[in-house]
């Protein structure tokens, strides 16, 4: 479910926890990272346990609806389509999901005020009257709890939720979508479907965690190739930030050969301009094309291995 690009962010935040705090090792600054990937898994998991609750809501409003003393002839026939959908049939009934929101404690972290309240406004849209009034298919099924994603997206306590208990919501909601959209286009979805989620060792053990360490374990190496290339800058004005993502491109540089360095290059050149100042876009691409072009002129670990002292191995 990571991509390399939301790895390498997961990578610099850990790192730059770790700058600000000497006193961290090594291998708790791998453990911060681990509960950031695992965050992320959480995060999914939440997305689908707030869709359940939402639709869940559909049977209050039936049973509501039925109680009333003068209740109309459409208050009669409505029935609890949302929550009947035999897509939240499958996820509300899912035992080895209802252990996981359990574990994670979902249901104290979430109001069923807010759940209600989504579902009151989303009952309002005219594509869920419509969906209400009529026979359905599979395709509606599947289309009014993609059209209630999409509401949900753009509901401002849906997002709140999430931003105040998962502080990478909105540089990873993308992600997320992603994956709750391919869950609810899944007709006949595997009783462990939800483990497929859980983002691949490829990225975050083989790459992410092994970019950290690299990173780390060879920070003194790397500021003896970086020092020399900064002559035409301000060092005063040169950001943790920027420094920590240069040493992060050349880890990946040196120890991933499968990456083309200008995917490197372009890629740490865009966090910089994301997460960092004005005018390291600038910076951090001008020093990282200048080290990159030294290391390939000599070969890239002839030159690392031979002119630096090994440190920290």
């Amino acid at each position: 479910m990571l991509s390399r690009r939301s790895t390498r962010v997961k990578v610099m935040q850990v790192l730059f926890a770790k700058n600000r705090d000497e006193a961290l090792k090594l291998s708790e600054t791998i453990d911060l990272y681990w509960r950031s990937v695992d965050n992320t898994f959480e995060m999914f998991l939440m997305n689908l346990y707030l869709l359940v609750q939402i639709t869940r809501a559909a049977r209050e409003d039936e049973a509501s609806r039925k109680k009333k003393y003068l209740p109309t002839d459409k208050d009669k026939q409505f029935k609890a389509k949302l929550f009947n959908n035999p897509i939240i049939t499958k996820l509300d009934g899912n035992r080895g999901l209802n252990a996981k929101f359990a574990k994670l404690k979902f249901e104290e972290i979430v109001d069923k005020d807010l759940t209600d309240k989504i579902y009151s406004y989303f009952s309002k849209e005219q594509m869920y009257i419509d969906y209400t009034d009529r026979e359905t298919t599979i395709k509606d099924d599947i289309d009014i709890l993609l059209e209630l994603y999409r509401f949900c997206r753009q509901n401002e306590m849906f997002n709140e939720l999430l931003m105040d208990h998962y502080y990478n919501w909105e540089s990873e909601k993308s992600i997320i979508i992603g994956a709750i959209k391919k869950v609810l286009k899944e007709e006949r979805p595997t009783e462990n479907f939800y483990n497929d989620f859980y983002p691949e060792d490829i990225t975050t053990r083989d790459f992410g965690e092994k970019l950290l360490i690299k990173t780390v374990e060879d920070e003194d190496k790397f500021n003896k190739l970086i020092i020399p290339n900064l002559k035409n800058w301000d060092k005063d004005r040169v950001t943790i930030l920027d420094m920590l993502l240069i040493k992060m491109a050349i880890a990946e540089f040196m120890n991933f050969e499968t990456i083309p360095a200008k995917v490197t290059l372009n890629e740490f050149v865009e966090l910089s301009k994301n997460y960092s100042t004005e005018k390291s876009k600038e910076f951090v691409n001008g020093v990282l094309d200048k080290i990159f072009k030294e290391l390939d002129a000599t070969g890239k670990y002839n030159k690392f291995e031979e002119e630096l002292p090994e440190t920290g191995q």
